[in-house]
């Protein structure tokens, strides 16, 4: 599902009666899972009279837009403490440079920021950290290489609540959600965090690439069973990406689209806001 879905399901199915088996496969192909598609189908099939390719879009918007919540809020300091961003994902998924993006959109809405550079395993992480620092202009923790990532963690803490920061962003190490030892490591550093502050990290960021598809789902189940997740970011969103997963997991496992990346730049990125990414499928 990308830019132009809903006109290309209006072409595939205009003028004709409705191939149930292909629609059904249209829509999974999209990556809407199957869920709703069957959902969708249901409905449709309910309908009295002849279902027109213009039916097929009204039902699936409908959908589409019911599964989102009202509003996204933006993200908003708290009074005495830092607000904690836990930033994970699998490899590859452009979890660093998101981390980076976010510090500058909290930045431009008057926020004081620190990154804390907790991927202390993937080569040349932590200086690409400090690059964004240094050209955002936003302080920094940063660590030994092999160092353990908790404790750069509950240190950033300590030195982002003594200079009143209100957001620190907590970038980790890329890791695949099948390998349990990498995910327990996870949990430590929630454990660390709180031994700070018990409500620690205040929001688990899931950054998955949106080309990847179904696969987003499997990452997004197996990141959420392990430490909660409080939202996703959905990167390379820019008409190329299959936009349906993100439909998929918030109408499956309740987790909600925070931010979006579209592009290189540093301003690439926002808040998702559901009226937009629907406007984009037409």
């Amino acid at each position: 599902m990308a830019i132009g879905f809903f006109k290309n399901l209006i072409q595939r199915f205009s003028g004709r009666e409705v191939d149930w088996e292909e629609l059904e496969e249209t829509l999974i192909q999209s990556d809407l899972g199957v869920p709703m598609t069957l959902q969708i189908i249901e409905k449709l099939q309910q309908s009295k009279g002849r279902i027109t390719a213009t039916d097929i879009v009204q039902v699936t918007r409908s959908y589409i837009e019911q599964t989102f919540p009202l509003a996204n809020s933006k993200l908003r300091p708290l009074p005495n403490r830092p607000k904690v961003i836990l930033m994970v994902g699998v490899n590859g998924t452009g979890k660093t440079t998101s981390a980076a993006k976010l510090a500058n959109l909290l930045k431009q809405d008057r926020h004081s920021v620190m990154l804390a550079a907790a991927d202390t395993f993937r080569a040349a992480a932590i200086e690409q950290l400090q690059i964004w620092a240094d050209r955002l202009q936003v302080p920094v923790v940063t660590g030994e290489y092999s160092a353990d990532p908790a404790a750069l963690c509950y240190d950033a803490y300590a030195a982002a609540n003594k200079r009143n920061i209100e957001f620190l962003i907590c970038d980790t190490a890329g890791r695949l959600h099948t390998k349990h030892n990498l995910m327990q490591e996870l949990g430590k550093v929630v454990r660390t965090l709180q031994k700070q502050d018990e409500q620690a990290p205040d929001e688990c960021l899931l950054v998955v690439d949106a080309t990847t598809g179904s696969n987003a789902l499997v990452q997004s189940r197996e990141f959420k069973q392990a430490i909660g997740l409080t939202g996703l970011v959905v990167t390379k969103l820019d008409g190329s990406g299959k936009a349906g997963i993100i439909v998929a997991i918030q109408n499956e496992l309740g987790i909600p689209p925070r931010f979006i990346g579209t592009g290189e730049k540093v301003t690439d990125f926002q808040y998702f806001d559901k009226d937009d990414f629907v406007s984009t499928l037409l």
